[in-house]
Parts: C-alpha cells; sequence; structure tokens
C-alpha cells in the first residue's frame, strides 16, 4: 500500500512513519516539503506519489496562539485537510483525518463520556478550526476515517509529560501547580499509530474516537507519570480559573 503521510515530522507523524514503514510504501512530507494548504503543492504531491491512503497528522496545535493567529489557524485545520479531502476524491485514495477531542464543549459531567454521535460545539478556535477541517473531510472525501484523539504524549517532540519530567528533574524542590479540573486520556502517540496501523487494514469509514482506556485529570496523570519515573518532585493542585489562558479548554473531553 502506497501512503501518504502529512505532518511526518511531528509527533504522530513520527510514530506512523516507522511504524509503517515496515510494510508500505511511503511518501513522508512536511514543511517546507509540502504546505498542505497550497492547492498547487497538494496537488503535484498526489502526481508524484498517487497514494492509496493519506494520514493527515499535519495540524496547527498551539492551541492558546490560535486564538491570535487565525488565518493560519484555519489555513493549516481547515482549508488543509479541504485540499486533502478534495484531490483523495479525485484520485480515489482513502483519507484518514486527525482530529481532537476539542471539537467538545466539556459541559458534561466527568465521568461522562462523548461518543462519535455527539454533537461537536467548540470552545477555542483551535477547537472551531480543528471541526471545521473535520466537516470539509465528510463534505469531500469519498473514503475518509476521521480519528478524534486527545492528550498526546510520547517520545519525539514536546508534549505535557515531557514538560512535567523537565519541571522536576530542573528543580525538585519547587512546587509545579497543575490543573485539576479538566478530565480526559492521556493517550501515547505510538500506540495510536498502532491503531492506525490495523484500521488500515479494515474498511471501517466515518468518525472514530481512539484514545488509551482510561481517565484523569492532568493534575493525577503528572503525578502518576513522575511516580512511576521515580522522580522526586512538588506538586500541588489548581484550577483552570487559577491558571487562566487565551483559549478555553473543555472541563471534561472524555472519548469513548
Amino acid at each position: 500500500m502506497k501512503i501518504l503521510i502529512t505532518g511526518a515530522n511531528g509527533q504522530l507523524g513520527r510514530d506512523c512513519t516507522e511504524i509503517l514503514s515496515a510494510r508500505h510504501q511511503l511518501s513522508c512530507c512536511d514543511v517546507p516539503n509540502i504546505d498542505i494548504t497550497d492547492p498547487d503543492q497538494v496537488a503535484r504531491v498526489f502526481t508524484t506519489c498517487a497514494p492509496d491512503v493519506v494520514i493527515n497528522c499535519a495540524a496547527y496545535t498551539a492551541v492558546d496562539a490560535c486564538e491570535t493567529d487565525l488565518e493560519r489557524c484555519m489555513a493549516v485545520n481547515a482549508t488543509g485537510p479541504e485540499l486533502l479531502a478534495r484531490q483523495c476524491a479525485a484520485h480515489g485514495a482513502r483519507l484518514v483525518q486527525i482530529s481532537t477531542d476539542y471539537v467538545f464543549d466539556g459541559n458534561r459531567p466527568a465521568p461522562e463520556y462523548y461518543t462519535e454521535a455527539d454533537t461537536p460545539n467548540p470552545l477555542s478556535m483551535y477547537g472551531r478550526s480543528k471541526q471545521a477541517g473535520d466537516e470539509a473531510v465528510q463534505a469531500y472525501a469519498d473514503n475518509f476515517l476521521i480519528l478524534r484523539t486527545a492528550w498526546l504524549y510520547g517520545i519525539g517532540n514536546r508534549n505535557f509529560l515531557k514538560t512535567m519530567l523537565r519541571l522536576a528533574l530542573a528543580d525538585p524542590e519547587r512546587t509545579i501547580r497543575v490543573v485539576n479540573d479538566q478530565h480526559g486520556s492521556l493517550t501515547w502517540s505510538w500506540r495510536l499509530a498502532r491503531q492506525i496501523e490495523r484500521l488500515l487494514d479494515s474498511d471501517l469509514r466515518g468518525i472514530v474516537h481512539a484514545t488509551a482506556e482510561g481517565h484523569s485529570t492532568w493534575y493525577e496523570g503528572a503525578r502518576f507519570f513522575l511516580d512511576a519515573m521515580g522522580v522526586p518532585y512538588s506538586m500541588e493542585p489548581c484550577t483552570t480559573a487559577d491558571y487562566p489562558t487565551p483559549a478555553h479548554r473543555p472541563a471534561n473531553s472524555i472519548l469513548e
């Protein structure tokens, strides 16, 4: 199977590249090799690579920056998926679009969860842009799989757990304050890439939730991780109100 991975230098993109390369012929693209917001570049890579499957890991994921960098946010997260969807339809390719838990408003009390059938209602510009991308995929791709995931972490690139480890190692006596009223599922990017590999062998279409089992708050997840690492640390819980950010985040984004 010929697979095009966009956003191949990102956390999930790297894991998909490593896992899928054993069985498939890959074309792995990222900026500057391809800008998914450029129609000519997207058309050119389809002509050159002729993929059977496209896995779109490219995204603008700086949630707070999205609140002010609106044009770039919408271009990458909404226009890019639309261009890929149109080309996939034109070339008979399957599109796997990576989406997010942030398409939901989080008003449902934890530990209740959101299903694929629930109506999105994003709170942030990031969530709105990703939802717009998902809608474009549904409108223009003939064969698509939208995977909503959440709270990704992994060995490569920056992520929440690596930040916690860095802070703890830098100064074990300095108290780290971590939000304890946002609920979700920390998800290992490597395991998600393995799940994508299995899904490529299926005919599954539509929207699928793809997160790790269980759920926690950011605070609970950080404590569990640092305890497992055997790292000394000082940590205390705080509320979302104690740690204001430009973008609103859902209080509960647990996905079934």
